[in-house]
């Protein structure tokens, strides 16, 4: 009878470890990889590369790939159902939500200052006023000499030669943040220009760089240039940043803080909207990304694997705002914009 017992225990393990090997092939589909692929602002490329390869720590079994093509092509691919998630430091338009199938939402991650980066060998501090900026990104202004620019920086050396403009050559989140603050400060740039993601620059010459990556190239391999990034690619590429007048008439460098004290007052509506065009303390050159996902998925798994993706990012992510100088997303829009994308991605 042992005997017969010991043949019963071998043959009742083995059937288990073969239920278990013929099992594994459904175990390990169930946390097989799923990946979500993401394209669009560069303003955000930074920190949602860091993202990337942070949220594996967390969910090992979630891979996500996003591109910085620009503002105007993330929201070009969420329309074409071409990604998983777009990225936009401008935010669509009813007109432009209205155009995707399946339904979207603004899920807004991080804010930032635009730096207006500057190449001029001699000069380390550069001050702009709230008059001057715009004359210079509207063409008024074309020479570094110039006599508003000589006002808002006495004693300081300015050479006398043209001004060369570095903008983007792509549709641009970033532009829009900065072409958004000037128009906001000042009626001849409004009219002539405008707030726009691929604004008509009357400017002489202007260089074009694609992405933020271009541009600070550019600025920086050009003496003489003068022109705009997301702060952290000004820090990251050494290039000198001009202090902007802000309403109440100081002149702010672009740092975390000052962005901060600029976003402090950011009221969110329902549809997480948000344009800052001239905000009353801080760093005045401002503004918020947004992650774009869509409301219906065609494959549950996707669609749990965005939701998982955008929980991440929006509670565990938020440490590393801080470290790429990014602005966080208060708590309570937190809590307000997981509501919504927990209750209605499908």
């Amino acid at each position: 009878m042992a005997f017969l017992s010991t043949i019963l225990n071998r043959v009742v393990a083995t059937s288990v470890i073969t239920g278990a090997v013929a099992l594994s092939p459904l175990l390990s589909a169930t946390t097989q990889a799923q990946t979500i692929n993401g394209a669009g602002a560069t303003f955000p490329a930074p920190l949602y590369e860091r993202y990337a390869r942070e949220v594996k720590k967390k969910h090992p079994e979630l891979k996500v790939n996003y591109q910085g093509i620009g503002s105007s092509g993330g929201i070009r691919q969420i329309t074409a159902g071409t990604v998983d998630f777009g990225g936009s430091d401008a935010a669509m338009t009813d007109a432009e939500i209205a155009k995707v199938k399946n339904g979207v939402i603004l899920v807004p991650t991080a804010g930032g200052a635009v730096s207006v980066v500057y190449n001029l060998p001699g000069v380390s501090k550069l001050r702009l006023s709230r008059a001057t900026l715009p004359a210079i990104f509207s063409g008024q202004i074309k020479n570094w000499n110039d006599p508003k620019i000589k006002a808002d920086n006495p004693g300081v050396n300015l050479p006398s030669q043209p001004i060369k403009f570095v903008v983007r050559a792509d549709g641009s989140g970033t532009t829009f943040i900065f072409t958004n603050h000037l128009s906001a400060i000042n009626g001849y740039f409004k009219g002539r220009i405008g707030a726009n993601t691929a604004p008509k620059w009357t400017l002489p010459n202007a260089l074009k760089g694609k992405g933020n990556p271009g541009v600070a190239a550019l600025v920086r391999s050009t003496p003489g240039s003068i022109g705009y990034v997301e702060y952290d690619y000004a820090t990251k590429n050494k290039l000198n940043s001009a202090a902007i007048q802000n309403k109440k008439g100081e002149f702010v460098a672009p740092t975390l803080a000052s962005a901060n004290a600029a976003l402090s007052n950011v009221t969110f509506p329902a549809n997480y909207r948000v344009f800052v065009g001239d905000p009353g303390q801080g760093y005045p050159i401002v503004g918020l990304t947004w992650m774009m996902v869509y409301k219906q998925y065609s494959n549950p798994a996707k669609a749990e694997a965005v939701k998982k993706w955008i929980n991440w990012v929006l509670k565990d992510g938020q440490q590393f705002n801080d470290d790429l100088n990014y602005t966080k997303i208060p708590s309570d829009v937190v809590n307000r914009v997981l509501n919504t994308v927990n209750s209605t991605v499908k």
